[in-house]
């Protein structure tokens, strides 16, 4: 992806009073060297979690913070694209088949056992691995993409930004592009 592309990563923070803070920060570089926007909204009701369903919960979310901004290219969720070899979808699959980007992309934070085929990304000092996921691109090139990333630490800045706005912090304002 080059040219005018655009990159985006989510994250959603459950609420103690039933909803949902989604958030959004957006670049126009693949590593998210600069930030160009950040936007966060509140879902007022979600789906109760269900085992194995964890996308009813968090796409409504995720489709709400996204709708109303041009869209992105490449999506990067906090989670599994697919949760097994054999391609049983977790939320980035969904997200893929909502449309919301071309490509998207799973970082997880923790293993999921039967996640056998996610890339292990090391980063910063960590020894521990972050697990990477992918659709719409190679996993290959996904792995990359999240070892580029912006930030010396095991989770890279933009996500640790997105996950800051997630759980309350304010959008920094940018001037219009």
């Amino acid at each position: 992806m080059t040219g005018s592309a655009r990159y985006g990563a989510v994250d959603v923070q459950y609420l103690d009073d039933g909803g949902a803070r989604a958030a959004l920060v957006v670049a126009e570089d693949p590593a998210f060297t600069t930030l160009t926007e950040e936007h966060a909204v509140l879902a007022e009701q979600v789906a109760e979690y269900r085992p194995g369903r964890f996308y009813e919960r968090e796409l409504p979310a995720l489709e709400q913070v996204l709708s109303g901004v041009t869209p992105v290219d490449l999506l990067i969720v906090d989670g599994y694209v697919d949760l097994d070899p054999s391609g049983r979808p977790g939320l980035g699959a969904h997200v893929a088949d909502a449309g919301l980007a071309a490509a998207v992309v799973g970082v997880a934070k923790t293993r999921f056992r039967a996640a056998t085929h996610a890339a292990e990304v090391l980063r910063g000092q960590s020894a521990r691995p972050l697990y990477v996921t992918a659709s719409g691109m190679a996993l290959d090139d996904a792995a990359d993409l999240v070892r580029a990333m912006a930030g010396d630490a095991r989770l890279p800045d933009a996500l640790r930004r997105v996950d800051r706005l997630a759980r309350g912090a304010t959008p920094d304002n940018f001037p219009p592009g």
